[in-house]
């Protein structure tokens, strides 16, 4: 089993989406897939009872139990879990990271929003930890170069000893729709450039699970 957790200390940058889309890009290749909740706002959970389906299967918890639920999870033989995590407790972050294969730490491309993500990658650091930095909400491609406040962002990012993903995900509408009835992108919009750009995350994510 590989677990995946999302994390950042500051809210609003698109850790719920995320762990919703790859739970479900996870789940289509058969495998059993796990989504841990920690976060008491539930908007991870709010999502997932809009769907119809069977799959990804949801467990809502506190980070300190996580331990205890993914070896359940493990024996019973799912191979993917994803936990959100909530933001700014630190105490829940780190248990949530120590159970990872992999912490995800997305962030917008903003200078406050990269001013606070120092904080996350430290925390996963301080642990062992290497983590892979996520640009999300990004103003979206319209020419042959990434727009330049995205590649500002990357470089911030870099000077900041990360990990950068390669695909970044752009702020879009089929994101906002497709969590509103419980899909994801690829579901609302299979052939959009939304889909696209989280399926060329998770093929990311992919290749460092392996």
């Amino acid at each position: 089993m590989r677990i995946i957790t999302i994390a950042a200390r500051k809210g609003g940058v698109g850790k719920s989406t995320l762990a919703a889309h790859f739970s479900v890009i996870a789940a289509g290749n058969g495998q059993g897939v796990v989504l841990c909740d920690t976060d008491v706002q539930g908007s991870l959970t709010w999502w997932w009872r809009l769907r119809e389906g069977e799959t990804p299967a949801l467990v809502e918890c506190r980070a300190g139990e996580l331990a205890q639920i993914t070896e359940a999870a493990r024996n019973d033989g799912v191979a993917v879990c994803i936990v959100d995590t909530p933001p700014h407790a630190e105490n829940s972050i780190l248990d949530a990271m120590r159970v990872a294969d992999l912490v995800i730490v997305p962030t917008r491309p903003g200078p406050f929003d990269l001013a606070a993500v120092a904080a996350t990658l430290d925390l996963a650091r301080s642990i062992g930890k290497t983590p892979l930095a996520v640009i999300n909400h990004a103003p979206p491609q319209i020419a042959a170069s990434e727009p330049s406040i995205v590649t500002e962002a990357r470089q911030a990012l870099q000077d900041m000893g990360a990990d950068v993903a390669a695909a970044i995900i752009s702020q879009r509408v089929a994101l906002s729709h497709a969590i509103i009835a419980g899909l994801t992108v690829a579901e609302f919009e299979p052939g959009g450039k939304a889909a696209a750009e989280i399926a060329a995350l998770w093929r990311e994510i992919e290749r460092r699970l392996t």
